[in-house]
């Protein structure tokens, strides 16, 4: 199946993955709740080798493909703003002065849509 085909796939998933970040922003190196969530999704997708606590709250998690060769680093920052939400939408903030005005949900999601075809497929 083609790739795009695949990740379309995931795209309820990660709506509420986005939502569930959007409304639980954390700031700065304090994304300890963020973290244990982007974890737990990582070891729903079978990754095993999952490193935390780097720089704080960060993780690092490997996802070894079929053949040994090159590797690359994918990243996403997870940390929010300190503003407050006045969007109205039904996913808006939930914790008051605080805020994903920046993207980091969205850009938190996309990686875990990465990482989740990457760690299916293995085709690297």
């Amino acid at each position: 199946m083609p790739i795009v085909n695949r990740i379309a796939e995931f795209a309820e998933d990660m709506k509420a993955w986005r939502r569930h970040l959007h409304q639980n922003p954390e700031l700065g190196f304090d994304c300890h709740e963020t973290a244990a969530f982007v974890a737990e999704r990582l070891r729903d997708f079978g990754i095993t080798e999952i490193h935390s606590g780097i720089a704080q709250s960060g993780l690092v998690a490997l996802i070894h493909g079929r053949a040994p060769g090159p590797v690359i680093g994918l990243r996403a920052d997870m940390d929010a703003l300190p503003i407050e939400e006045a969007t109205g939408a039904a996913y808006a903030s939930q914790v008051p002065g605080k805020m994903h005005a920046c993207g980091h949900d969205g850009h938190t999601t996309m990686l875990l849509g990465a990482a989740r075809y990457l760690a299916e497929t293995r085709n690297f």
